[in-house]
């Protein structure tokens, strides 16, 4: 039995992506049986070349499902079945990832109709989907939607398997699990590594650590790198000899235990992690009007920033979506480069503070409500989520804006009474990098809460 799919998406930065369409059809190898199509609201905005794309936009997905709402649709519809896409690494991946989002492990073989064209049909001038199916005859209506572009996927797929008479091709494509591809070595390392939340921490014979990695699934993602065979990953292959690991129940404290351990120990293979991991701030400056405005920059230790970004395509989408969510006007806040209204206020979804028809007093408060939600720069809080036990929770403090570090409490009083919290906290170094992850984790991560805490609470 086989799920052929499609999947939209949001685009955007690699295992940042949002669905925002899909359709399955549950194939027997001769008929559908069954199928199942939606729109998916991603709960980020779309790239807006995605949207010429597809037809498909932010609107449109207002009030589509979630995808954990049609996950057990999802799940339902792929049992026991082999996933078949055009390009099914790409929505494989997709797919995994949202499930990950969940907690729940989506573990398919898979097919894909790219490669087994290339076998079955070869010296076709092209294997994109939309031209591959015209030179072949097969209908294929709606490009770059869901339904259309599984359904045309379907007829490729029953092409293909008439045309392996032998059935070799399909077998040997079926991708195998890929922990029977690991050498017994490395079997043997990640046999006791926990499917959970932490930071891994490999060495080599000598004991010496030579690669420090965080994850969400601990022995998934050594799995992927012992299966890997990039240049790294082989070397890392021959050299590690041993694997420990610390759950961290959140990805946020595994991100900012991942910087500070790769800063301290400079391990052989995290030289790309050593540095900086932001290109880009934001920051903001009062026009002669008095409005507040906001600029995109590059990233610069000399200015002050509201918040930081790792690259300039993120800083935009991010604005797009601050600018709407608080209202605020596109000519100031960099996106609408104009001399006179911006775009939005000629539709009537800008109150005027373009063209000084709105106070700037109530304005400056919109811009302000979002700098004390984004920056938590001279403010005193916790962080709460997730700890490495159901009970447990988690809790970051920082105080008067430097982050203190990071620790686990089972009972409110813990974190309700000073000498107990301070006591709990772990210490960690307060440095721009921090600074950027703790911030860009709560523009598009949801934690458990946050509380604000007074200076006497902390002092």
């Amino acid at each position: 039995m086989y799920a052929i799919l499609d999947i939209e998406t949001t685009g955007g930065k690699y295992n940042e992506e949002g669905i925002t369409e899909i359709a399955i059809y549950r194939f027997d190898g001769h008929q559908i049986v069954d199928q199942f199509s939606s729109l998916i609201n991603p709960e980020i905005p779309i790239q807006p070349f995605v949207v010429n794309l597809t037809g498909i936009n932010n609107e449109m997905l207002r009030n589509a499902p979630k995808f954990y709402e049609i996950a057990k649709r999802v799940i339902e519809i792929t049992e026991d079945c082999v996933v078949v896409a055009h390009n099914a690494l790409f929505d494989k991946r997709i797919l995994t990832t949202e499930f990950d989002r969940l907690g729940y492990q989506f573990e398919k073989k898979t097919l894909c109709t790219v490669e087994l064209s290339k076998k079955l049909i070869p010296d076709m001038p092209s294997y994109s989907l939309g031209k591959l199916v015209r030179a072949l005859g097969i209908p294929l209506s709606d490009r770059h939607r869901a339904q259309g572009d599984a359904k045309a996927t379907v007829a490729l797929f029953k092409m293909l398997l008439d045309k392996d008479k032998s059935k070799e091709i399909i077998t040997e494509t079926l991708r195998k699990d890929t922990k029977k591809q690991l050498e017994p070595k490395l079997l043997d390392i990640i046999k006791d590594t926990p499917s959970e939340t932490g930071v891994y921490y490999m060495r080599n014979e000598a004991g010496k650590i030579i690669y420090i990695g965080k994850s969400k699934n601990i022995k998934k993602r050594l799995t992927q790198h012992f299966t890997s065979d990039n240049r790294k990953s082989k070397k890392i292959q021959l050299e590690v000899k041993s694997v420990s690991y610390e759950k961290t129940g959140n990805e946020l404290i595994a991100l900012l235990k991942e910087c500070e351990e790769i800063k301290h120990n400079k391990p052989l293979y995290n030289r790309a992690l050593r540095h900086t991991t932001f290109t880009h701030q934001l920051t903001s400056f009062v026009d002669e009007k008095g409005y507040i405005n906001l600029k995109i920059e590059k990233a610069d230790n000399r200015k002050k920033a509201i918040t930081t970004f790792g690259n300039y395509q993120q800083a935009k989408t991010a604005l797009f979506k601050i600018t709407e969510e608080y209202q605020l006007c596109e000519k100031l806040t960099g996106l609408n480069h104009t001399e006179k209204q911006c775009f939005n206020y000629t539709i009537q979804e800008c109150f005027g503070a373009c063209v000084n028809n709105e106070a700037v007093a109530e304005y400056n408060s919109r811009v302000n409500s979002f700098l004390e939600k984004c920056s938590y720069e001279n403010q005193n809080m916790l962080i709460i989520d997730r700890g490495r036990e159901i009970e447990e929770r988690s809790v970051i403090l920082i105080e008067n804006g430097v982050y203190k570090g990071y620790g686990f409490y089972n009972l409110n009083h813990q974190i309700n009474n000073p000498e107990i919290l301070k006591s709990i906290i772990n210490p960690m170094q307060n440095n721009r990098d921090v600074q950027h992850i703790i911030q860009s984790y709560l523009r598009r991560k949801k934690v458990l809460k946050t509380v604000k805490l007074t200076a006497n609470t902390v002092n």
